[in-house]
């Protein structure tokens, strides 16, 4: 659950003021709903597919059952695309921010790419070491996370005005614009098979840890929309300058130490917990594409495919992170909604219905189906310039 919630909770939470500044917090709202709904459901169909595969079984091998070399080939480039964009959006993300932490604590001047590198190396190291020793860091630090986060409420809730959340939206393209990256801060999907493996085969326990998993992260981010939303003007969030100036914007509003400690360090604890189970499901997707074994150095080598590519986008858009987030959105698509409603469709037309089935029949599959149609027009319509940009 913790690792579903983690994932989920962390460079999405952040992007979430940032990518609905100008919307209002009643129609941010009915957006978070939505996505979250969506994306619990193809959780589910995933369930649905894992008690007919082995357990092992990561999204190569479900498409290549279901959906052949095509269907193979399309979830293995939307699986790297998707998780390559992600790391790199932590990357960036995380590099801005360990640097702005060692230019205010240590007085040390780096370039945010220098970061960036220490950054995944850490990170890099903590995945090689095995699922087991990324469970347990990802307890601690989403329990530090939490009681973070829950003294950032008890701190900044006085500070919340209604009026601000009665605003209406500044823009109505703004809501296509805000879409994609909404719907990127609900995606866990990729870590699926991994939680799987790591779990077994037990669908009730399954269903369990993916409703719940998600749900956690739909309360926070409810609770976290009311303070970023409450507790200044849609203007002043749409002039914060990507996810630093957003930090430090809410940082300064308080004018208390402990505030900005607080929010740099949930920050912090929010990128890497979602780095971390992000980077794992690639991990284990590259060990399995490529047969690695379980060896030091096969692992090495494994880790070098999973984080090098995503560092050098960091490198070269240390404040890229809003902009990877949103090209995620579009592979997101591909890996969370078309091919499991695809091959949940394959698996019920063909195979056996004995196991556990997801209730809504066909019109669930074509309404979530219609759903990822919306999101990636959503997010080439912003590419064309057709909607305002963000972040």
């Amino acid at each position: 659950m913790l690792i579903v919630a983690g994932t989920t909770i962390g460079a999405g939470m952040l992007a979430l003021p940032i990518a609905s500044a100008g919307l209002g917090f009643n129609t941010a709202l009915a957006l978070i709903i939505t996505s979250w709904l969506l994306m619990t459901y193809t959780a589910l169909l995933m369930l649905e597919l894992h008690q007919y595969a082995p357990r092992e079984a990561t999204l190569n091998t479900l498409a290549k059952q279901w959906l052949g070399k095509r269907g193979q080939y399309i979830a293995n480039f939307s699986m790297v695309f998707l998780f390559y964009a992600l790391c790199a959006a932590y990357i960036a993300g995380g590099g801005a921010q360990l640097q702005s932490r060692i230019s205010s604590d240590l007085s040390i001047n780096i370039a945010p790419q220098i970061a960036s590198i220490v950054l995944a190396i850490v990170i890099g190291s903590v995945v090689t070491l095995g699922t087991s020793k990324v469970d347990k860091l990802n307890r601690v630090l989403f329990t530090i996370k939490i009681l973070v986060l829950g003294s950032l409420f008890y701190m900044l809730t006085p500070y919340v005005q209604g009026k601000h959340l009665l605003e209406m939206p500044v823009e109505q393209g703004l809501i296509l614009s805000a879409l994609p990256v909404i719907f990127t801060s609900f995606g866990f999907h990729g870590s699926i098979p991994s939680i799987v493996k790591y779990v077994g085969l037990e669908t009730k326990v399954l269903r369990k840890v993916m409703i719940a998993g998600a749900a956690l992260p739909l309360v926070i981010y409810i609770f976290w929309q009311l303070l970023s939303q409450g507790i200044m003007q849609q203007s002043d969030l749409l002039n914060s300058n990507g996810l630093t100036g957003f930090v430090e914007s809410v940082a300064s509003i308080a004018h208390n130490p402990q505030v900005t400690s607080a929010v740099t360090l949930f920050a912090d604890l929010a990128l890497a917990t979602s780095f971390l189970g992000v980077s794992l499901g690639l991990f284990d997707f590259f060990a399995d594409a490529f047969n690695k074994g379980d060896t030091k150095s096969e692992r090495i080598k494994t880790a070098l495919i999973t984080f090098t590519p995503p560092l050098g986008f960091a490198l070269f858009y240390p404040q890229g992170f809003i902009m990877a987030l949103g090209y995620a959105a579009i592979a997101l698509v591909v890996l969370a909604i078309f091919l499991p409603v695809s091959m949940v469709y394959k698996q019920r037309k063909s195979g056996p219905q004995t196991g556990y089935k997801v209730r809504s029949g066909n019109v669930g599959l074509a309404l979530a189906g219609l759903c990822g149609v919306v999101i990636i027009l959503a997010q080439f319509m912003q590419m064309l310039g057709l909607v305002p940009a963000i972040g």
